[in-house]
């Protein structure tokens, strides 16, 4: 009799828990939605939105000059044209900058478009031919665009002048790469259902914390941030880098002079002395690359953007193209 009754109190005590739990997530969905609403009205894209791959894609433009520099976002980055102003806001006055929101990121749209690498590139390519930019250009990639920027180089070397890593990765990186898909995947449903509103920290981006960025722009930067967290592009993004990345070690090193700049490691995911190999060992294969380490985390454009400003500026007017 006893035995029955504590099984009957611990089968009452999960059917509250489990009540509970699905009241949260209820609570939290419907919270999400009603903001993700009120929203709305801010989430105005305020550069070009052009039609690519039965998508749009979004745009920036800013400043005039000789040389355009593309600025490429790192995976997972909501939003990418806010991500990079500190830096670019720099460098606009000299030269044509243009920032390419990938789909499902900043303003584009979320699609169900593969992320292999060729359609990731020919969709920036056309996205920067239909918003009226054309090369060839400078590429400054951050993170995992540093494989895009690579393919890039190696299949249209015309297009392509230069290339500034931005603490870029490099094929190497991804070679023995451990994606863990479970965790990527609740992440994603936790953005889906707004559990991400209720832990502000995670909206507060580098480019938030120490770039200059202005009230309104970080306001603007939250709303892109709860709806582009984990979206299903950036989720074929990591499914496909491994692939990806395999296609770019198979081909010859592009021949275009290279600028990278390093992190210290920290927020890359690997280790400290293991990012600083991939990054020393491939810039050694470069006749005239130069490397920069700098003592700050992986977004380093939104903490030492003026001295990656400053020598930028040096490497492109020193530079024969």
């Amino acid at each position: 009799m006893n035995n029955k009754r504590v099984f009957k109190r611990i089968v009452q005590m999960l059917l509250i828990l489990m009540a509970l739990f699905l009241l949260t997530i209820t609570t939290s969905y419907t919270y999400h939605q009603i903001q993700l609403s009120k929203e709305e009205n801010r989430f105005t894209p305020f550069g070009k939105m052009v039609e690519v791959n039965d998508h749009k894609m979004h745009v920036y433009i800013e400043g005039k000059g000789k040389e355009t520099l593309v600025f490429m976002s790192g995976g997972g980055t909501s939003a990418p044209v806010l991500d990079f102003k500190s830096l670019y806001s720099l460098l606009s006055d000299k030269y044509k900058i243009a920032v390419v929101e990938k789909a499902g990121y900043g303003f584009s749209d979320i699609t169900d478009v593969n992320r292999d690498i060729e359609t990731i590139l020919q969709e920036t390519r056309e996205a920067l031919l239909k918003s009226g930019v054309e090369g060839p250009y400078i590429l400054f990639p951050h993170s995992m665009s540093g494989i895009e920027a690579l393919y890039w180089a190696q299949i249209y070397p015309d297009e392509v002048k230069a290339i500034v890593g931005l603490d870029m990765a490099v094929p190497a990186a991804y070679e023995d790469y451990a994606i863990n898909m479970p965790m990527v995947h609740l992440s994603a449903l936790a953005a889906k259902i707004g559990i991400t509103r209720w832990i502000p920290d995670l909206s507060e981006s580098d480019a938030m914390k120490y770039g200059n960025l202005t009230e309104e722009e970080k306001e603007l930067y939250r709303v892109i941030f709860y709806r582009r967290t984990v979206t299903k592009n950036m989720i074929n993004e990591v499914k496909n880098i491994k692939a990806n990345a395999k296609k770019v070690e198979t081909l010859e090193i592009p021949n275009v002079p290279i600028l990278l700049f390093s992190s210290n490691g920290q927020g890359t995911g690997w280790d400290k002395d293991t990012w600083l190999d991939f990054q020393k060992d491939f810039i050694s294969k470069y006749k005239d690359g130069e490397f920069i380490k700098l003592d700050c985390a992986h977004y380093i454009h939104d903490v030492e953007f003026k001295r990656i400003a400053d020598e930028s500026e040096k490497f492109i007017e020193s530079s024969n193209f």
